[in-house]
């Protein structure tokens, strides 16, 4: 049994397919295969489903898959735990990052952190929050930049700052003219929100919901806030933004800002990692170089 054996089964399990896996891994499909196979016969048992599309693991690979994910984290990290007694910052962090976050967020901290910290390989994917947790759970990612509270059991937040959620009303809503509105003014017929899977569109819905029922029908959706208010700008809806979205509104347009009623909801921005997470000097970079360059006190 070898490390690259591990390594390409859990591909194959991730992926769903030999040939995807087998792309991820850059190798052959048929030195992919074999070496799958051969830790099969070593095992004596078949750990893949092949008749299945996408492959699933077996009773036996679900079981090995578990232990081989243990074994892989161990080894990655032996690098990582080096370094650490070394008083060194390296190893990689694959990091996920949800929507409604990445554009406004990655920009202000990345260029400080490659300077300050070389030796970190930093690997970012954007994903929303239910594929955040997937990752997390199957170590295709080792943390995440996400909304507090939404990732549930077996996943540590480590909350960074508060991010208020303000209204951006078309200058034909009847809103308009207030300069602080109440959830419970706003008629649901005219919100526009963001897509299935955003976990801002559930906290919006849930906000919502803590005051009346929600209609069934959405006129719009959108997996891009910058869209909402796009849409918002050429009818007479509304939508909910981050106040880390306020600051690329166009000036002539900042008068569609409109503050919520003291009681509203905001969200917590956090770091998400597994409980079994073991870079911890990566992490505490991270979240330190963020709270630097945003003026927020550690």
């Amino acid at each position: 049994m070898t490390i690259i054996q591990l390594e390409y089964l859990l591909a194959v399990a991730n992926c769903g397919s030999f040939s995807l896996a087998a792309e991820h891994c850059f190798v052959t499909q048929p030195s992919l295969s074999m070496q799958v196979k051969a830790l099969e016969e070593e095992l004596g048992v078949i750990l893949l489903d092949r008749s299945k599309k996408p492959v699933i693991p077996t009773e036996a690979g679900r079981v090995v898959l578990d232990r081989a994910r243990e074994a892989l984290r161990a080894y990655n990290n032996i690098r990582e735990s080096v370094a650490e007694l070394k008083g060194e910052t390296a190893g990689k962090l694959r990091l996920g990052v949800i929507p409604t976050i990445a554009p406004y967020l990655l920009h202000k901290f990345i260029p400080a952190f490659v300077r300050k910290f070389p030796k970190v390989e930093l690997e970012i994917s954007e994903m929303v929050t239910a594929d955040i947790i997937e990752a997390l759970k199957k170590d295709r990612i080792d943390a995440a930049l996400v909304a507090s509270g939404t990732c549930g059991d077996g996943i540590l937040e480590q909350e960074l700052f508060n991010d208020r959620f303000y209204a951006y009303v078309s200058p034909d809503n009847p809103l308009y003219e207030r300069q602080n509105i109440r959830i419970e003014d706003i008629d649901l017929k005219d919100l526009v929100i963001l897509s299935p899977g955003n976990c801002m569109r559930d906290q919006i819905i849930e906000l919502c919901q803590a005051r009346r029922d929600l209609p069934t029908h959405y006129s719009f959706e959108s997996g891009s806030l910058d869209t909402l208010m796009r849409i918002v700008d050429c009818t007479s809806c509304l939508t909910i933004i981050p106040e880390m979205a306020i600051e690329y509104i166009p000036r002539d347009h900042r008068d569609r800002l409109k503050t919520l009623a003291k009681g509203a909801t905001s969200r917590k921005i956090a770091v998400a990692v597994r409980r079994t997470y073991v870079k911890n000097s990566i992490i505490r970079a991270l979240t330190s170089t963020i709270l630097s360059e945003l003026n927020i006190p550690q």
